[in-house]
């Protein structure tokens, strides 16, 4: 047995408290971890200071030093000096008796990293094998993981690399629940039993709820309990106008909460965010002469309110499409306070027939009325159902769950989940693009919020009822490798995909090889051209649009008159929808510059087309596949 778990066998052992927030405070604020090279003395004095403090254990600066996290500060060809610098700075400061973690921070979280989860591993173990070819760490931490996948995954990676103790410690949005939605004792036990020596608790939240967490958990035969609170809750604080964020100066709070958590277990207990030495010195002489319990009352968490199960209350487009011919029909919400035009063409898609009426959410970043607040207005006028984008453009977190949320209760189900094209090609260019998550974690979130659950995996008493649409944009130039990305929107929850436009037969053609083998029914982007203009500035300017070479010719041929110029532009979009037709049942029509009667015209040109060949397979004394 390694001697730091014959320590916490018998002993309670003080960590280090945060090296960010110390750093932060001696004026360096940008890649920490790279401060073992450029400034090895100030992350030197931190370790020195926690451990004059009374810290039995301290942890590497290494916590974001992963390829992806150094690639963003320039120093992606740097791990491992970063992490072996981090390895050696801590344990020259920690001389033989103090214990040297070597930490490896997680990269899913509150941000969105792009990095799949094979990705996710090699760096991971990049990093691990960097710090494991020092030899002069006594174990590993892993820490601040929100995500249960992850971990896991982690764990199973690493687990045979090494015989040095393994600490897992989970990080929660709130108490008692991972942010898959799982009570904590589940994810503990699960890790307990993937060989983590230590499972624990860092970050997020401080004390108060740490100890409330941890009265769910047991004592593990063969596992200890490790907890790294924040000082406090985050705080704002705006005095001078700079703005600054900050924590609570609590440390004998802070002290006194670690006689509860060695109560509850705890075997191993530091700090996070916001926390210096006074508070581990506080921890010190809290604990002193305290041994580690041997048994302990669990408190099991107090079961949620059953869920309200959604009923659903009509068909949804996803189950018409599978069936029969849909065809669905985009109208951009005003930009202006006028909104007469606008809702004559809603109305006039209502009456059409469309299956649903989807409204975007300032597409091409342009601003618009807000599609919630219009579909709101004019739901009671018309008895299609709406579509409604959401865009993670103008979202954060907060902001997309709420939305979804106040979707629900007006009783909008239906969903186009986007990423959202950025601030500075629309018309406020100077504006923030918020992207805190794209597309894929949104549908993880609409998914989760069917299933009952908030993205912090806290009940929200009732399960929604979202059909989750994804958009799909074949006008690349190698479509048949797109297959991945479908399979990705799929995993996360997409229900359909719905396409940008398309204007080429081919496209069509090979949009339909790449997608016949996928249950997931997708609809064809069709978007009228008005004028000649409007199709050379589609064909030049527009990345990935081209228009057929005959329909060019054909439309410079009438370019100076109107009326033809439309009337062969129809007849192209007529042309394609009936090419689509063979090989998809669904058609997402685009209405361009407010001109819905052209879109009205597509809509009853499809329903005449379906009634033709409907008769004509009735006629035959066949049953039509358009309808069944």
């Amino acid at each position: 047995m390694s001697r730091l778990l014959e320590r916490l066998k018998t002993d309670i052992l003080v960590a280090d408290g945060a090296m960010g927030t110390l750093l932060y405070a001696n004026g360096l604020d940008n890649c920490y971890e790279a401060y073992n090279l450029i400034h090895p003395e100030k992350v030197s004095a931190i370790h020195k200071a926690y451990i004059e403090a009374g810290a039995d254990v301290i942890q590497t600066n290494t916590y974001a030093a992963k390829r992806h996290r150094l690639k963003g500060y320039g120093y992606e060809d740097k791990v491992k000096e970063i992490n072996q610098a981090g390895v050696r700075i801590a344990r020259q400061a920690a001389g033989k008796d103090i214990f040297v973690l070597g930490t490896v921070g997680a990269l899913r979280g509150l941000k969105q990293c792009e990095l799949s989860l094979d990705e996710i591993i090699q760096e991971t173990l990049e990093q691990v094998n960097y710090l494991l070819e020092t030899n002069q760490i006594d174990g590993l931490l892993f820490e601040t993981y929100y995500d249960e996948e992850e971990i896991i995954a982690v764990l199973k990676a690493v687990r045979p690399l090494t015989d040095l103790p393994i600490i897992t410690n989970i990080a929660l949005h709130e108490a008692g629940i991972t942010e898959n939605g799982k009570p904590l004792v589940e994810i503990f036990g699960k890790l307990v039993m993937l060989g983590a020596d230590v499972v624990g608790l860092n970050c997020h939240l401080g004390p108060y709820h740490m100890i409330q967490s941890l009265k769910q958990v047991p004592l593990f035969a063969q596992s200890y309990l490790s907890v790294y609170p924040n000082a406090s809750l985050l705080s704002f604080v705006d005095d001078n106008g700079s703005g600054q964020y900050g924590f609570s100066q609590n440390a004998d709070y802070f002290g006194k909460s670690a006689e509860l958590l060695v109560a509850e277990g705890a075997r191993l207990i530091g700090g996070c965010c916001g926390t210096t030495p006074d508070h581990i010195r506080a921890v010190k002489r809290a604990i002193k002469g305290l041994k580690p319990v041997s048994r302990k009352f669990v408190t099991p968490m107090v079961e949620e309110a059953e869920l309200i199960k959604a009923v659903k209350q009509s068909e949804t487009i996803v189950d018409k499409v599978k069936r029969q011919v849909t065809v669905i029909a985009e109208i951009d919400p005003p930009k202006t306070l006028d909104i007469e035009k606008f809702t004559e063409g809603v109305k006039a898609l209502d009456d059409a027939g469309v299956s649903a009426i989807t409204l975007a959410d300032n597409s091409l970043a342009k601003t618009r009325i807000c599609n919630v607040s219009i579909a709101s207005l004019l739901k009671n006028e018309i008895s299609t159902p709406f579509l409604l984008h959401l865009s993670c453009r103008d979202h954060n977190m907060i902001g997309l769950q709420s939305r979804l949320l106040g979707m629900d209760i007006l009783g909008f189900h239906q969903v186009l989940a986007i990423t959202g094209d950025p601030s500075k090609i629309g018309d406020f260019p100077g504006a923030t693009s918020v992207y805190d998550a794209t597309s894929f974690k949104l549908l993880e979130l609409i998914k989760q919020l069917n299933k009952g659950k908030g993205y912090s995996g806290a009940s929200i008493k009732k399960e929604t009822t979202f059909t989750a649409a994804a958009a799909f944009n074949p006008n690349v130039k190698n479509l048949s490798r797109c297959s991945r990305l479908i399979d990705k929107k799929i995993a996360a929850g997409a229900d359909c995909f719905i396409t940008q436009p398309i204007f080429n037969k081919e496209i069509i053609e090979n949009l339909a090889e790449l997608t016949r083998d996928y249950e997931a029914p997708f609809f064809v982007g069709i978007m009228p051209i008005t004028s000649y203009n409007n199709a050379i500035f589609l064909h030049n300017e527009v990345p990935g649009i081209q228009l057929s070479d005959d329909f060019l010719e054909k439309i410079e041929a009438v370019k100076d008159d109107k009326n033809k110029c439309q009337e062969l532009a129809l007849q192209e979009s007529k042309a394609l929808i009936d090419y689509a037709l063979e090989f998809f049942n669904g058609i997402y029509l685009i209405t361009p510059f407010m001109r819905y009667d052209l879109t009205v015209e597509l809509v009853n040109y499809i329903h005449q087309k379906v009634e033709e060949k409907k008769q004509k397979y009735h006629k035959n004394g066949q049953l039509s596949p358009f309808f069944s």
